[in-house]
C-alpha cells in the first residue's frame, strides 16, 4: 500500500498537515517523517495509541474514535492537507459517520485516501471456483471485516459524504485480483 498512498501524496508540500484516521500502532504513517509534513494518527485502541508513541515520539499520536463527532479530533489537530486511512473503513459500523468526519477535517481542496480489500467479480469468482469464498468473507474472525466494498458502493458514501474527483486504483497481486483498492477523493 505505501508505495500507491506515496505516489498519490507525492505533491504534497513540505509543511503540509497529514492525519492518518486507524493508525493502529502508527508504522503506516511514521514511513512519511522524511517528508517534512505534520504528522498525526488517531486510533481507537489504546495499545495501538501507547506503542505509536512509544516508537514515533515526532508524530502526534491520540486516542480517538474517528465515527464519533470531530470536535476533539478538530481541536487537537485542526483541519489537515490529507487523510490517509488503510485498511480500516472494512472494520466500521458506522463508515458514513467516519467520512462525515473526515470531511469535516479535510481543509478545502485537500484529499482522503482509503485502501480496504478489494473484491470485484472475477476476483469473487476465483474465491467462489477455488472453494475459498467461505474462508475469505468469515464471520469467524472476531473483530475482523465486517463490510464489503466494491469500488461503486466505497464511491457512493464517499460522493454521499461530499467529497468529489474520486479515483481508483487497485493494488497487490494481478490487475482484477487486486488484494487492496485504493480511492482517493477531494474535499471541494
Amino acid at each position: 500500500l505505501f508505495p500507491r498512498v506515496a505516489e498519490i501524496l507525492s505533491d504534497l508540500p513540505e509543511g503540509a498537515r497529514v492525519l492518518d484516521l486507524g493508525c493502529g500502532n502508527g508504522t503506516f504513517i511514521a514511513q512519511f517523517q522524511d517528508r517534512g509534513w505534520k504528522l498525526y494518527g488517531t486510533d481507537f485502541s489504546p495499545t495501538g495509541i501507547e506503542i505509536a508513541r512509544e516508537n514515533f515520539p515526532g508524530i502526534s499520536f491520540f486516542l480517538a474514535d474517528s465515527t464519533a463527532p470531530t470536535g476533539d479530533v478538530l481541536e487537537r489537530v485542526g483541519q489537515v492537507d490529507a487523510i490517509i486511512s488503510t485498511e480500516v473503513v472494512e472494520h466500521l459500523y458506522d463508515p458514513r459517520g467516519f467520512l462525515r468526519n473526515a470531511h469535516a477535517l479535510l481543509k478545502t481542496g485537500g484529499v482522503i485516501i482509503l485502501s480496504t480489500p478489494y473484491h470485484g467479480y472475477l476476483k469473487n469468482l476465483l474465491l467462489a471456483v477455488t472453494g475459498k469464498l467461505d474462508r475469505h468473507f468469515t464471520a469467524l474472525w472476531d473483530h475482523g471485516h465486517i463490510k464489503f466494498w466494491s469500488r461503486k458502493t466505497l464511491s457512493q458514501v464517499l460522493v454521499e459524504a461530499g467529497f468529489t474527483d474520486i479515483r481508483f486504483m487497485g493494488t497487490g497481486r494481478l490487475p482484477y485480483l487486486w488484494k487492496s483498492m485504493v480511492l482517493r477523493a477531494t474535499k471541494p
